[in-house]
């Protein structure tokens, strides 16, 4: 058995290894409700990682839903060998952690193995809802919060923060084989999938792009009242993630919607510089805090 130190280090280990903007995010918590995150994160990044094996020459589809299938018995406690296993332990029973969530995570790898494509935004939701909303349901029992209504909202953030995933990665997934736009997207702002395959930056591209990032921005917006609700230590965290995602936003409008010559991203001394910020403000509202 992994002791649980071990454990979480190497959850760290992992996050510092494949985290980007979550990472800078990450250090704005309290060293307890840090290292729970990264335990969550290094589950998560399993996760997918088993998913995109699939795709390439590192192995199968029934390779994947095994690795899936560890995840799960992982999961009941069953595989007491698995580096991940004390940390995840102790962190859903530190803060009692409903596992359906991340039941619901894994049934969202599932769905990459099983669909390519998705016709209405109803089945992109459940896809954004089950890779996204999930964990964000997971991290704010890490966080602290109080109203039930934090959870709709936690739900909307994730649902923000996936649709950007999907506008900044159209080319990657692409050439993965995976359009997330909705294909009833597509007939409406006549942008064929052929067009997609050939990086077509048409009026009609744009005119779609806009579409989608306004969507993005309006589950941005009813996230908004889920930062007041979280425990003034950790609220800056989401914040900061919702932050540097509507930025990718930002990239995606200044750059006319062409998300094919160059992948939208932040910069690190961008990231370093908000996170910076955020911190000065988090420091400030723990000093104002009752």
């Amino acid at each position: 058995m992994v002791h649980a130190a071990k454990s979480y280090a190497y959850a760290e280990h992992l996050t510092k290894r494949e985290a980007t903007n979550f990472y800078y995010a990450f250090r704005l918590l309290p060293p307890q409700r840090r290292n729970s995150i990264y335990a969550v994160y290094a589950f998560s990044r399993r996760a997918d990682d088993a998913v995109d094996s699939a795709e390439d020459e590192r192995g199968s589809k029934e390779e994947a839903e095994a690795k899936l299938e560890q995840l799960r018995a992982l999961l009941r406690g069953e595989t007491p060998g698995d580096p991940l296993d004390a940390c995840l332990r102790d962190t859903i029973e530190r803060f009692g952690i409903p596992s359906e969530y991340f039941e619901e995570l894994l049934r969202g790898m599932e769905m990459d193995l099983l669909n390519q494509r998705y016709r209405t935004f109803d089945e992109l939701y459940e896809y954004c809802y089950r890779a996204a909303s999930a964990v964000g349901l997971i991290c704010i029992e890490i966080f602290g919060y109080r109203e039930e209504a934090a959870r709709k909202h936690a739900e909307a953030l994730g649902i923000a923060m996936q649709l950007t995933n999907i506008l900044r990665d159209i080319r990657e997934d692409m050439m993965r084989g995976r359009i997330y736009l909705p294909g009833e997207d597509l007939d409406r702002f006549d942008y064929s999938e052929e067009e997609l395959s050939r990086n077509e930056l048409t009026p009609a591209f744009r005119s779609l792009m806009e579409f989608q990032v306004g969507r993005a921005r309006d589950y941005f917006q009813r996230a908004e009242p889920l930062f007041p609700l979280i425990d003034v230590e950790a609220r800056f965290c989401p914040l900061l993630l919702k932050r540097l995602y509507s930025r990718i936003l930002d990239k995606i409008e200044s750059r006319n919607y062409d998300v094919f010559s160059r992948r939208p991203g932040i910069s690190k001394l961008q990231k370093i510089r908000m996170l910076l910020a955020a911190g000065r403000e988090a420091r400030k509202a723990r000093r104002s805090a009752p």
